[in-house]
């Protein structure tokens, strides 16, 4: 294993996260009588404060809730402002757009894109929204008792911990280079004197606790029609942004239909487009066909890389905002569509195109209660910090999703006003002939269908259990025939073997000792025996806690 830990079990509920603050939130809710919905968006509210530059008030927000009966999805991403065209992107960016992104990797980071930081990115926050919709819907503490952390954390202070400092830094030394009124007020809020916090220091935000506050107090309503919503339009209309107050009153979430695939006798199911949960299922329908516990290592990596570049392949092709084009998800996840892409995978490193089927920077958590209710729940603002851009006198920062889209006009996720952008967050759950095994997760952007496809294969082919499958050594793929392992990989004779193997079949790898490429995840398990097994991702602050 790369990061020995042994799984928590837990007999009423649990909850796991990538900070320690928010988990213990989410778990004190859970023993004053709350349910794993209240204890989720206790977690959710309270990373926006702990862990900021992964997530914020002004982020979305992606969830899928097992209610005890069957599973809910709820899409509560925001759309672009109805100002936003190709047009205009082209004409503030000098008629080029910007470099390709390199954090959304293969097909998706090809041609002139969308530019990454300040107001053109930025679409409608859809967090807020998400939240209360969430608690009208499955809640059993009053809104404003799920506030309760968040709130102290932003207006007393709390240690920053290891993993997120160092995430910090890092955007404080890239917001050096950005240029333009609408980036003065990150720096007074997020640094001191330009210095971002250390592992240990202590850190307040106590605009975020009145902000978070006025969204406890109305329901989240003043943040789309209220103050909140116009100040946000008055400093969009001031410093250059497209956002309007129609823009955030139009804001509404959308339940849908989680989509599957079958995988070894189980059910994976993701949340259909505009996220890219589809790449994962594509890739598992793929490898479903294959048994990779007969393979030997090198056998079964080259498998999982080449199901999950034709997963991306397809995902990167046709993922848009369904409202405006048609999307052939059931065409895509059909048995026979895999077949044929299954033969596409020979011994050698592919770089795949999209098929034809038949037409017709992130936090993740989950929670599970004493009543076998379960949750699934991710949210973002991006890229570190998002577009960098803050509301003065507010304390959050706003998401830069809008990079998702792409600027050719014949693509269906093509740049467009009250759109929703491609979206890389996406939240998981496994079930087994419709009984629930439990709620998943790998952010990381363009790893986390490679990371939902490693998790599922480490759980249902190698018999792991949720905290040895997160622990163990990962892959990354990039673009091309480029791929990123683990050193950990590389720390036995057969996992050397494996990888010269693949360098042998044309894979062009590279260790790579960032974790933060390899994404990061927890799981919760419904416990043969009762209760919950619990993981929580090993490279970084995460924390499984239950009662």
């Amino acid at each position: 294993m790369a990061y020995p830990r042994p799984p928590l079990f837990a007999p009423h509920g649990a909850v796991a996260t990538s900070q320690p603050l928010a988990a213990a939130a989410g778990l004190a809710v859970l023993r004053r009588g709350g349910n794993a919905v209240d204890a989720a968006l206790a977690t959710a509210i309270t990373l926006t404060v702990v862990q900021p530059g992964s997530n914020d008030i002004g982020g979305d927000l992606f969830a899928i809730v097992w209610d005890g009966e069957r599973l809910h999805g709820l899409n509560a991403s925001g759309r672009s402002p109805a100002a936003l065209t190709r047009d205009v992107v082209l004409a503030a960016t000098g008629g080029r757009g910007a470099d390709p992104v390199a954090a959304l990797g293969g097909a998706q980071a090809r041609g002139p894109a969308m530019p990454a930081r300040g107001w053109l990115p930025v679409t409608v926050p859809g967090a807020p929204a998400g939240w209360r919709d969430l608690h009208d819907r499955f809640g059993s503490l009053p809104f404003a008792d799920l506030f309760t952390d968040a709130v102290g954390y932003a207006e007393h202070g709390y240690p920053v911990s290891t993993s997120v400092a160092a995430g910090w830094a890092r955007a404080a030394a890239l917001h050096e280079g950005l240029v333009g009124p609408e980036f003065a007020e990150w720096r007074r809020v997020f640094t001191a004197d330009g210095r971002p916090p250390r592992a240990g220091q202590r850190w307040r935000n106590p605009d975020a606790a009145r902000t978070l506050r006025r969204i406890a107090a109305t329901g989240a309503a003043d943040f789309y029609r209220g103050g909140i919503a116009a100040a946000l339009a008055a400093y969009a209309a001031r410093t250059g942004g497209l956002l309007t107050a129609d823009d955030l009153a139009a804001h509404r979430s959308e339940w849908v239909d989680p989509v599957s695939a079958r995988y070894r006798g189980h059910e994976v199911w993701e949340l259909p487009p505009n996220g890219q949960g589809i790449a994962a299922l594509l890739a598992l329908n793929v490898l479903d066909g294959v048994d990779l516990a007969a393979l030997p290592p090198a056998d079964r990596l080259h498998w999982q890389i080449e199901a999950v570049k034709l997963g991306f392949a397809d995902a990167h092709a046709y993922v848009a905002d369904p409202e405006h084009v048609t999307v052939p998800t059931a065409a895509l996840l059909d048995p026979g569509y895999a077949a044929t892409r299954r033969a596409l995978v020979t011994d050698r490193a592919g770089t795949p195109t999209a098929g034809e089927p038949e037409r017709g920077g992130t936090v993740y958590l989950c929670a599970a209660d004493s009543a076998g209710r379960m949750v699934s729940l991710i949210q973002s603002t991006y890229l570190g910090f998002g577009s960098h851009v803050v509301l003065p006198g507010h304390g959050f920062g706003l998401q830069d999703r809008g990079t998702g889209f792409r600027l050719d006009p014949a693509h269906p996720n093509t740049v467009g006003p009250s759109r929703r952008p491609f979206h890389t967050i996406i939240p998981g759950f496994l079930t087994r002939d419709g009984v629930p095994v439990g709620p998943f997760g790998v952010m990381g952007g363009h790893m986390q269908p490679q990371g939902h496809v490693q998790l599922v294969s480490a759980t249902l082919d190698a018999g792991l259990d949720p905290q040895a499958a997160l622990g163990a050594p990962r892959w990354y793929w990039h673009t091309g025939r480029s791929v990123l392992v683990e050193p950990e990989l590389t720390t036995t004779a057969e996992g050397r073997a494996a990888v010269e193997a693949l360098r042998g079949r044309g894979h062009e790898i590279t260790v790579a000792d960032e974790p933060g490429v390899f994404g990061y995840g927890q799981a919760i398990w419904r416990h043969a025996d009762g209760g919950y097994v619990v993981g929580s991702e090993p490279r970084v602050d995460g924390a499984a806690m239950g009662w």
